[in-house]
């Protein structure tokens, strides 16, 4: 759990992950007050964006790396492996569902036959 100090009106100024100096009191991670001083920023990207960016940045250098031989995936601890595995999945879902509705695949309404009762055609769109 992360240790905060506090200014003169007690609002968090200072967070820390062991105690420091007036940093003494300890606060669960998910504590509403301490979420809305990581979230200040003024416009800025969160700690949190800026985080899962890296994150992508780090697998994508990596699938570099063992792509081009430098490292080998069996390099790689077993945990590591299996987040690595894991993100391969999740990526592959996603690519999946996006190839679903990407843009300019209108052809797709076009085979779908919706006919009334009437025996006409219905537009999807």
């Amino acid at each position: 759990m992360p240790f905060i100090r506090r200014d003169g009106q007690g609002r968090i100024d200072a967070v820390f992950a062991r105690p420091e100096g007036a940093a003494t009191e300890e606060v669960a991670a998910d504590a509403p007050e301490l979420l809305a001083f990581l979230d200040q920023g003024g416009g800025r990207p969160s700690f949190v964006e800026s985080d899962l960016a890296m994150a992508r940045v780090l697998e994508d250098l990596i699938d570099l790396l063992i792509d081009k031989g430098v490292v080998m995936f069996s390099d790689f601890p077993e945990a590591a492996r299996r987040k690595l595995l894991e993100r391969h999945g999740l990526r592959k879902e996603f690519a999946y569902v996006d190839s679903l509705f990407a843009a300019g695949d209108d052809d797709l309404a076009a085979e779908v036959d919706l006919s009334d009762p009437d025996g006409e055609r219905e537009s999807l769109l």
